[in-house]
Formats: C-alpha cells, structure tokens, sequence
C-alpha cells in the first residue's frame, strides 16, 4: 500500500508533471492527498469518483481540476478493460511566486481558488479540453508549457462545469495519521477476503471500536463497513474477467453469501455480476 500522503516532483526539465496511465493499477494510490493542483483527464469510459464529501459516478470519461491537499481516490483503482489517463500535478507557485498576480492571469486565479471544492468539467469543455489535455504527452517542453496555460484559460472561463464540495476541503495529515490510516488500508488489503474482525482493525488504530468507527467516517467520509466493501467489489471486477463461476468470484473477493454480494455489487455498479460480466463481451 502507498503512503496516504503522496510526495510529487515535477519531470526532469519541467516545471509541472505529467503522467499518462494505460493501466490502472499503475496509478494505484487509495485514499490520498498532495500539496499540488491535479487535472485528471480520462478520454472514454466509466467509473466512480470519491472527492473530499463528494461521491459519483462518472461516464463517458471524466475531466475534473483538484485544488491542493484536497483528499480523493484515484480514479482507476477497480477499472476493468481498456484504461487510459492523463495527469498534469503542479504547485501553485509552478512558474513563480506571484505568478497568479499578473493581471493577465485573474481568470485563472479564480479558476485555481475554485479547484479547492473540486472541479468536473462537462460537455464540449469536456471534449475540446480533454483531447488538448492528452496532446500534452506529445509535446516538446516549451510547447508543452504555453498549451497547458491555454487549457488553464479555457476552463477559465467555461461555465460547463460542476462543483463537486459545497465547501473547501483540505487534509493535511501528520506522520502518526498517515502511518494510521495507511496500516487500516493495508490490513484491509491483505484480509479482504477473510471476515474482517472490526475489532483487531480498531487495535490496529490504537482506538476503541467505537472511536475507531468515528475516525474512520470522519477521514474517508464513508463506514469501515462501505470501505471494505468497496474494496472488495472493485476486487471481483477484476475476477470477473476472467472465467470464474460467480460464486466463486463471490466467495474470492470476501463475500460469504451469494445473495448478499449480488446485492451489494449491484448497489455499487448498477447491474448484477452475471449483467456486468455479459456487458465485458459485448
């Protein structure tokens, strides 16, 4: 499991950095947070997006703009055939301290106070942007710099957009949180697909099960419960493209009950494993 808090450098001879992902579990980092801004471009596809406060699903790929310190899951983690992805991180400060205080660049300065409640962009933004966001990859490094001030100013000044926290959100957490939090998730990791003992979990935290279960909504916004299935039903996905019977993949990914995991699968994705898996051969 990689740390909570995830340390970012700008690429070699960049001022910010860029990632393009073909895979998903390549950018498999859970429940995180850096100092930087982040847009996330994803060209086709759907999934779920877990922000600060704000849960969703997305479709038709996604394009969201993420303020600093601003808690989110990663959006491949569960995602099952074709992936691609887009990342640009950078500081505010990226091309200098008062950089955002050139009167050219008021736009953009709103756009970067917004980022702090999480940005999802919609429509023709979507599209135009999102495909400008991908040509990143090809460009030379002076290129690459004045297209990503252009994509800044276009969703500037774009109303195609939704915010996805009423308010905004930063976590900075200390060592001993992360170090916490991270050994709750790797515990989870390893045990999924064993009954989880909520209690051995809370002794992991050092904590009562009661204020274990306090801390966990307060730190993901969602139960320890929800979390472990989340877990384990991003884990049959991924079973379910391969050819194993359905109880099996039931009883691999930690459920103990057939009826039970059709239920809860159903509820996380909006169709039964049986429709998800005929959905992968179409």
């Amino acid at each position: 499991m990689k740390p909570q808090f995830e340390k970012i450098e700008p690429g070699f001879g960049s001022s910010f950095r860029l990632i393009h992902h073909t895979e998903p579990d390549s950018c498999w980092v859970y429940w995180h947070y850096h100092p930087e801004y982040e847009i996330v471009y994803i060209p086709r596809g759907n999934g779920k997006r877990h922000i600060g406060h704000h849960v969703s699903t997305y479709s038709d790929g996604e394009l969201v703009f993420l303020g600093p310190n601003l808690p989110h899951l990663n959006f491949g983690h569960g995602v099952v055939g074709d992936f691609e992805e887009i990342v640009v991180q950078l500081r505010e400060d990226f091309l200098g301290k008062d950089f955002l205080q050139r009167p050219e660049m008021e736009a953009i300065r709103r756009l970067f106070d917004r980022a702090h409640q999480g940005m999802s962009f919609n429509g023709e933004t979507k599209r135009q942007v999102g495909r400008q966001v991908a040509a990143l990859v090809t460009l030379p490094p002076f290129e690459r710099l004045l297209a990503l001030l252009n994509i800044f100013q276009q969703l500037a000044v774009s109303s195609d957009y939704e915010i996805l926290n009423a308010e905004s959100i930063s976590l900075d957490l200390n060592g001993r949180e992360q170090e916490r939090i991270n050994r709750i998730y790797g515990f989870v990791e390893t045990n999924y697909a064993q009954p989880v003992d909520i209690q051995q979990v809370a002794s992991l935290a050092s904590m009562t099960v009661p204020a274990f279960c306090r801390y966990f909504k307060k730190m993901t916004q969602m139960t320890f419960t929800d979390f472990v299935n989340e877990f384990r039903i991003a884990q049959a996905r991924k079973l379910l493209t391969g050819d194993r019977s359905i109880g099996d993949v039931c009883y691999e990914s930690g459920f103990n009950n057939l009826s039970h995991f059709n239920k809860v699968f159903k509820q996380r994705t909006g169709q039964t494993p049986g429709m998800y898996r005929r959905a992968l051969a179409v």
